[in-house]
């Protein structure tokens, strides 16, 4: 481990370095990110990240980060759960985002174990942090194997009913470029989640078939992709691990997205159009959609989110 900087509130924040095959990973104890992604034999990093801490606490709050206990958005900022109404931070206009200002994001992690190649961060949050029930506590296990895979494992406890829906938020351009113009997107979801002028879901599951979210077969992106904040349904709940997604650079470097999640947000990183998050979690606003896959962490259970990356030059 080295120090990688010092956050706002005094808190020192650490790189930790994995190796693997033709693989190369830099995390980051400030918000358990990935900082950096390398694949031998292509001179530029997956994705986006930086060298300087000012930036993970400014423009780029979520790069690469694991967001939490309740990523995406929740409408109208508030949740009903077990009869309790619980008022949340308004961080994004009228909704709640990532667990607001002070999320697992905005917070340097417990170093559990490190390996060559696997490196386990804990977080604890307490009695109502991110605005929400329970002692609650996070690991996340970031595992390289060779030639080339990458999977991170969260786990998540709370002592009473809370809510838990974990993301990772990695940013992902396979160009090293300034656009994801070029690049050839395949998700493996036949429905999706519109969203109305807040970002937030209108409550509706669409068909993709014949609008501009019908990812199944590889599209290549442009100008003409549709704007993209959007969850992709992958299935009504938690699955086995399976291949949901495939991202392909012009220059010809792939990845292969797998999780056992039911959804997976994709965001096109407007304005500037840099690089795609790729966000495997549950659906977004589920305490207010009923509908949905609900996300209750109750005492004695454990959340488990399994997402695995596969690179290819």
């Amino acid at each position: 481990m080295q120090v990688f900087g010092t956050t706002k509130d005094g808190k020192t924040a650490h790189t930790i370095t994995l190796r693997a095959g033709d693989l190369t990973v830099t995390l980051l104890t400030y918000g358990a990110r990935v900082q950096d992604l390398r694949l031998a034999g292509v001179d530029h990093g997956l994705t986006v990240g930086s060298d300087d801490l000012a930036d993970y606490e400014g423009a780029m709050l979520y790069h690469g980060a694991i967001v939490g206990p309740v990523a995406n958005r929740i409408s109208t900022a508030r949740v009903r759960l077990d009869g309790m109404m619980y008022e949340l931070e308004r961080n994004d206009g009228q909704a709640h985002l990532h667990s607001g200002s002070e999320g697992a994001h905005a917070q340097v992690w417990d170093v559990v174990a490190v390996t060559q190649n696997a490196a386990t961060l804990a977080l604890d949050m307490p009695d109502g942090f991110a605005g929400l029930p329970g002692q609650r506590r996070v690991t996340a296990t970031f595992t390289l194997s060779a030639p080339a895979t990458l999977t991170l494992t969260i786990n998540a406890t709370s002592d009473t009913t809370s809510l838990m829906n974990i993301a990772n938020h990695s940013y992902w351009n396979l160009d090293g470029s300034g656009t994801w113009h070029g690049h050839r997107l395949r998700i493996a979801a036949d429905h999706y989640l519109p969203i109305d002028d807040a970002f937030c879901p209108t409550g509706d599951v669409l068909d993709v078939t014949g609008t501009g979210m019908d990812f199944r077969a590889a599209t290549v992106l442009g100008a003409q992709t549709p704007p993209l904040d959007h969850n992709f349904c992958l299935s009504e709940g938690v699955e086995p691990l399976r291949d949901v997604l495939s991202l392909t650079g012009q220059g010809g470097v792939g990845m292969v997205m797998a999780t056992n999640m039911p959804g997976l947000q994709v965001f096109d990183g407007r304005p500037q159009h840099d690089a795609l998050a790729i966000e495997a979690q549950h659906w977004p606003d589920a305490p207010n959609n009923a509908h949905f896959p609900q996300i209750k962490l109750r005492a004695g259970a454990t959340y488990a989110q399994v997402t695995r990356w596969t690179f290819a030059g």
